[in-house]
C-alpha cells in the first residue's frame, strides 16, 4: 500500500467516525452539552470485553467510546487538561453551536478581535477567544444566539493521532428557497476544515 493510499484509508476510517458519532448524538434529539469520545480500535475493544460482540461491528478499525460529561466550563480549558493514554488512537467532540451569515459579523459587538465567533464554528474553542475577556465572549455568544438570522447547528469533530480530521455539521431548519413555505429540512455538511480550532485543540489532547 502507497503512502498515498494509506493516507486516503486513514481519511475514509475518520471520516465514517464522525459521521457515526454525529448519528449517536442526533439520536438524543437537540439540547444536549458538548460530547467527548475516545477512539479506541475495536479489536482491542472485543479482547478486554467479549461481552460488548452483539453491540460492536468487527469490521470497523476503531470504535467511539462516549467519556463522562465535561465540566460546565470553557470547553477550551478543559479539553487543555485532557491527556489520553497511548491505548487512544483518537478522539472526537461533538457541540451543538450558533451558525450566522458571513455578512452578519458585522453586526455582532465589537470587542475586539471576535473572528472565531461569525462562522459559528469557533464560538467554544477559538484562537482569537483568548484575545477578549470572558465577558465579552458571553456577549458575543449571545448576541449570535438571539440574532435574526441564527442557524443552529451540531458540529462533530474526529481526529486521529497522527493521522488526518473529519469534521461533520448538522444544520438545523434550513429552507432551501427564502419564499419556501414547506417544513425546514436538516442538512449535513462534511468538511475536514470546518473547525480548525477546535481540530488542533483535539490534537493537543493527544500529543506525547
Amino acid at each position: 500500500m502507497t503512502e498515498s493510499e494509506s493516507a486516503s484509508g486513514q481519511a475514509g476510517v475518520v471520516g465514517a467516525i464522525a459521521r457515526e458519532v454525529e448519528e449517536f448524538v442526533a439520536s438524543g434529539g437537540w439540547g444536549q452539552p458538548p460530547a467527548l469520545f475516545a477512539l479506541v480500535p475495536t479489536a482491542d475493544l472485543l479482547a478486554q470485553q467479549p461481552e460488548l460482540a452483539d453491540q460492536l461491528d468487527p469490521t470497523s478499525t476503531l470504535t467511539p467510546v462516549a467519556q463522562d460529561s465535561l465540566p460546565d466550563e470553557d470547553l477550551a480549558e478543559a479539553l487543555a487538561r485532557i491527556a489520553w493514554p497511548e491505548a487512544v488512537h483518537g478522539c472526537a467532540l461533538a457541540q451543538e453551536i450558533i451558525v450566522l451569515p458571513p455578512d452578519a459579523e458585522g453586526e455582532l459587538p465589537d470587542v475586539g478581535t471576535a473572528g472565531g465567533t461569525g462562522d459559528g464554528t469557533d464560538n467554544d474553542v477559538g484562537e482569537d477567544s483568548a484575545a477578549v475577556s470572558p465577558a465579552d465572549v458571553e456577549r458575543l455568544k449571545q448576541a449570535a444566539a438571539d440574532h435574526p438570522r441564527r442557524t443552529e447547528a451540531r458540529l462533530v469533530a474526529a481526529v486521529l493521532r497522527d493521522g488526518p480530521a473529519a469534521c461533520v455539521m448538522r444544520l438545523r431548519g434550513i429552507r432551501t428557497q427564502p419564499e419556501d413555505d414547506s417544513e425546514p429540512t436538516e442538512e449535513i455538511v462534511e468538511h475536514p476544515e470546518l473547525a480548525p480550532n477546535l481540530v488542533d485543540a483535539l490534537r493537543t489532547t493527544l500529543s506525547d
